[in-house]
């Protein structure tokens, strides 16, 4: 069956959704009609969304303000998600550091992979067996052309990154007969708008302004490829340099290249 249209018992859960793709994400299914349960850390920003949403396209929309680095905050949002029926899962949410790992908060980098990796996890297993069972559901897996290869400086981030593009792409193989959609977004660097010299950060200034990929249409482009049952979304050029990079050259030459350039970032 694939994504089912939306009614007013289903919702669609998303992310990270207070800034970013997740925004962008949560907005772009607001326009298509569904109804919503937008997650993130930051309470204020959902409650100012979630009133522009209701106004602007008249759909529920439901607020969590979750830290889900959080493991005893994420458990009990996974076993509300198990009793909701949900229709569409967007795992958005994530973190990155830069830098040479010895010289990071420790606390972040394992914070980092609760984010990344165990809420991802998570998350899915709450809602997957109720897809499975209705023969229809749409997963959307934020994971990154960072997952595909060896990034010194940015260790902790492509490690989780690949957990995350293998766990959609497998999983996708279980479920690809039962009707549940299952779509990997590995984007490049994305942004809402070019941002002033002052207002630039350091990854802003490294990045030319032609590689970055616009927030909206990378949200449109995966939905519409969720809707497809497409495997992945590669947006923009540098994404999609860095997964032929990281599928066909050898590490020991690719590494070195990459992990020069977020040595700087982290700078």
């Amino acid at each position: 069956m694939g994504i089912p249209q939306p009614s007013p018992q289903a919702r669609a859960v998303v992310t990270g959704a207070s800034s970013g793709i997740g925004m962008a994400l949560a907005r772009e299914l607001a326009a298509r009609g569904h109804g919503l349960i937008i997650v993130a850390r930051r309470g204020e920003i959902l409650e100012e969304l979630s009133a522009e949403l209701r106004a602007k396209h008249d759909v529920p929309v439901e607020v969590r303000p979750v830290d889900l680095s959080d493991p005893t905050a994420t458990t009990v949002l996974c076993a509300e998600l198990a009793g909701r029926e949900i229709s569409i899962l967007a795992n958005n949410a994530g973190i990155a550091t830069f830098g040479a790992l010895a010289s990071l908060d420790p606390e972040y980098e394992r914070a980092q992979v609760r984010l990344n990796v165990n809420a991802v996890q998570d998350l899915t297993l709450a809602v997957l067996p109720q897809m499975v069972e209705r023969g229809a559901g749409g997963i959307l897996m934020v994971g990154s052309a960072a997952g595909n290869m060896a990034i010194p400086n940015n260790a902790t981030y492509a490690a989780t990154k690949a957990f995350v593009n293998t766990f959609s792409e497998s999983l996708r193989g279980e479920v690809s007969k039962q009707g549940v959609h299952v779509t990997l977004l590995a984007p490049g660097p994305v942004r809402d708008e070019t941002p002033t010299a002052g207002e630039a950060t350091n990854v802003d200034d490294s990045v030319p302004d032609f590689l970055w990929h616009d927030t909206d249409k990378v949200a449109r482009m995966s939905l519409n490829a969720l809707a497809r049952n497409k495997m992945r979304v590669v947006p923009g050029v540098l994404s999609k340099a860095m997964s032929v990079a990281g599928g066909y050259s050898p590490r020991k030459i690719s590494a070195p290249i990459v992990g020069s350039f977020y040595r700087k970032l982290g700078e």
